[in-house]
């Protein structure tokens, strides 16, 4: 897969990519290596760490690594939602 970066360049963007923060990232994969011939997959969950060059995301699956340079998209996202607790049976 080859990737111009000089068009993917945006200094400042996405600032809200820092450790704690829930997110939802939209990033490019290649395309031959997928299973059904994707272009993008996206990542949900807590950022890690996050840098220059990378941004590492823990999915309920396990922790992504996303080269920051692939990120098409990204957004703050609110906590997941809380599950009721168990009612007991009589």
């Amino acid at each position: 897969m080859t990737i111009r970066d000089e068009h993917r360049r945006r200094a400042g963007w996405a600032p809200f990519l820092r450790a704690g923060t829930r997110v939802v990232l939209r990033y490019a994969i290649d395309r031959e290596a997928s299973p059904h011939g994707e272009s993008m997959t996206d990542a949900l969950g807590t950022i890690q760490t996050a840098d220059e060059t990378e941004v590492r995301v823990m999915t309920r699956r396990g922790q992504v690594r996303v080269p920051r340079r692939l990120v098409i998209a990204a957004k703050e996202v609110p906590p997941p939602p809380t599950r009721p607790a168990a009612r007991e049976t009589p």
